[in-house]
C-alpha cells in the first residue's frame, strides 16, 4: 500500500507478448488484486503487450533501448519517464533488461521480478533446459525482489512444477508459465496489503525475515515449513 493509503500504484515493464501481465490485469479486475495498474512500459515499440495494456485502458509509454549509448542512460530515460507515475511497485514481466544500480537503488525495495527457475537454481538463461539436463525432478518459477545481483534478490514466492520424462524445455516452459501467473499477482498482492516489505536485504512477512520463499501448492501460498 502507497504513504498515503490509496492503492499501490504500479508500474510493469515488458518486452514482450505480456502473458504475466494480462495476469495482473485479470487478477484486478475480479477484485482479487488491489492495484492501480498506472502505466505499462516497454523497450520495444511492437511489443505485443503493449496491445494488451491498451485493450485494458492502461497507459502504455515506450522507452526505445536502441536509442540510447549505454544502460546507464537508457535506465536514466526510464527513471524519467516511470516518475512522472509516482510508483509504488515495479514489476518486472518479461523485461529483457538488465537494470544498472542507478535504477535498482532508485526504487530500492519497490522492485519485483519472476525468474523461471527455483532459485537459487539456474539464475541467468535456458533455464528450462538446463533443468532437464541435470535431471532435476522438479523446475519452477520464484518472484524476488530485485537487486543489484541478477536473479539474486531475496526470494518471496516460489512455484513449481514436475519435470516429465518426456519433457522438452518448451513443453516445461508452458507449464512454469501457468505457474507464473499464479503466484506473480500473489507475491504482489501480499505487497500491496502491507504485509510483505524489502528490508536491510531481506524480504520480510508480517515483520518476519522470510529466510526460505514462500511456497504455492496450486491453491494457496503456504510458509515452506507448514
Amino acid at each position: 500500500m502507497s504513504k498515503s493509503g490509496s492503492r499501490t500504484s504500479t508500474a510493469v515493464l515488458i518486452s514482450g507478448s505480456g502473458t504475466n501481465l494480462q495476469a495482473f490485469i485479470d487478477a484486478t479486475r475480479s477484485g482479487e488484486l488491489d492495484l492501480d495498474l498506472r502505466v505499462v512500459l516497454s523497450n520495444k515499440r511492437v511489443a505485443a503487450g503493449l496491445a494488451r495494456a491498451r485493450s485494458a485502458g492502461i497507459r502504455t509509454e515506450c522507452v526505445e533501448h536502441r536509442d540510447y549509448p549505454d544502460r546507464e542512460r537508457f535506465d536514466a530515460a526510464l527513471i524519467a519517464v516511470l516518475d512522472r507515475f509516482e510508483p509504488d511497485l515495479i514489476i518486472l514481466a518479461g523485461f529483457m533488461r538488465i537494470l544498472t544500480p542507478v535504477f535498482i537503488d532508485h526504487y530500492a525495495g519497490r522492485i519485483f521480478n519472476i525468474h523461471p527457475s527455483l532459485l537459487p537454481r539456474y539464475p541467468g538463461l535456458d533455464t528450462h533446459q538446463r533443468a532437464i539436463d541435470a535431471g532435476d525432478a522438479w523446475h519452477g518459477s520464484t518472484v524476488h525482489f530485485a537487486t543489484e545481483e541478477l536473479d539474486g534478490g531475496p526470494r518471496v514466492i516460489q512455484g513449481r512444477v514436475p519435470v516429465m520424462p518426456d519433457d522438452t524445455a518448451e513443453s516445461l516452459a508452458g507449464r512454469v508459465l501457468e505457474i507464473e501467473h499464479q503466484i506473480y499477482p500473489r507475491a504482489a498482492a501480499l505487497y500491496a496489503s502491507g504485509r510483505l516489505r524489502y528490508r536491510d536485504g531481506a524480504a520480510w512477512l508480517d515483520d518476519q525475515k522470510l529466510e526460505e520463499p514462500l511456497q504455492f501448492d496450486g491453491k494457496n501460498v503456504r510458509s515452506r515449513d507448514q
